[in-house]
Parts: C-alpha cells; sequence; structure tokens
C-alpha cells in the first residue's frame, strides 16, 4: 500500500486520518471511551493522524499500538477512499479545528490475535481513553460523538462482514 496520494482540492481542507475497527475473532469489536471526555457519546475506535509521507497501513497500526497497546492483529479489510467529516463550530478554538475544517479519513478493519492483557492504555502518554470494552459494531454510531455518527455509520456499513449482532 502506498502513501497517502494527491488529493483533490475539495479535500485539502481536511486533516488526513486513519481509523481502526479491532474484531476479536468472535466478531466484537474494541470500544475506547475518551479520556477526559464527559457525557454518553465519548466512546469511539482508535484514530488518529497520518505524518507525511507515512503508508496509511502503517499509520493505522501505529496508531492502535500508541493507543491501545495491541500490535498482535491481522489487517481483514479498509475503506474504500476517503471518509470525511466536519468539525463542529465549538472544535474551531482548539488547536486542530483552528488548522483543519474536519477530517479525511481511511478505516481498517483488523482482528485481535492475542490477549486483552495486551492491551494497554496508559503505555504511549497521555492516554487517549480511560476505559475500553468489546461491543457489538452495530451499536457504534448510537455512543460516538454527534458529528462523527455519518461516518460510523459507514464503517458499520463496511465491515459488517467481520462483525456479529
Amino acid at each position: 500500500m502506498s502513501a497517502e496520494p494527491d488529493l483533490p482540492s475539495h479535500l485539502a481542507p481536511y486533516r488526513p486520518n486513519v481509523g481502526v475497527a479491532l474484531f476479536r475473532p468472535d466478531g466484537r469489536v474494541w470500544i475506547g471511551r475518551r479520556a477526559g471526555t464527559p457525557g454518553p457519546h465519548n466512546w469511539q475506535f482508535p484514530q488518529g493522524g497520518v505524518d507525511a509521507g507515512e503508508d496509511l497501513q502503517a499509520a493505522a497500526l501505529r496508531e492502535l499500538a500508541e493507543e491501545t497497546g495491541v500490535s498482535s492483529v491481522t489487517v481483514l479489510g479498509r475503506t474504500d477512499g476517503w471518509l470525511t467529516y466536519d468539525f463542529p463550530p465549538e472544535h474551531a478554538g482548539s488547536p486542530i479545528g483552528r488548522s483543519w475544517k474536519g477530517q479525511r479519513q481511511v478505516w481498517f478493519a483488523l482482528r485481535f490475535d492475542g490477549a486483552d492483557q495486551e492491551i494497554d492504555l496508559e503505555g504511549h502518554p497521555p492516554a487517549e481513553f480511560d476505559a475500553w470494552r468489546w461491543g457489538l459494531l452495530s451499536e457504534t454510531p448510537q455512543i460516538v460523538a454527534p458529528f462523527k455518527q455519518a461516518i460510523y455509520r459507514q464503517v458499520v456499513e463496511a465491515f459488517a462482514i467481520f462483525a456479529v449482532g
């Protein structure tokens, strides 16, 4: 897989990002609660920025390891093309919101080949998540931040073949 291609100008204001849906062999998916984020919509999958020239799959594996400690995985699939979302107005004052309109993402489905003891949320400070659980892929659009729900519906559709429930 190659590094990020040249992008059409309509995607330029979007930060390049990768996301990971980490599946257990039984079809349940890893869901983390964002550290320091109150409210009922504070769960999500690991995700993060892509460094300039970085291979997208390498970025996904790096982000997964940094945010969860997990490295025992097998790649199952990825989404086609970029999925985009805009940041909500309240993000305008944040460092990321001042630099970008939103994010464009490629998502990877990975199978977790390790044991739960491999998961370490504090291995790469600062911790992105303060709790985690195995859940259903289909529940994720309802528990993420509202501005990410459309993307999560697309991820559910793309990766339903790897899920249960």
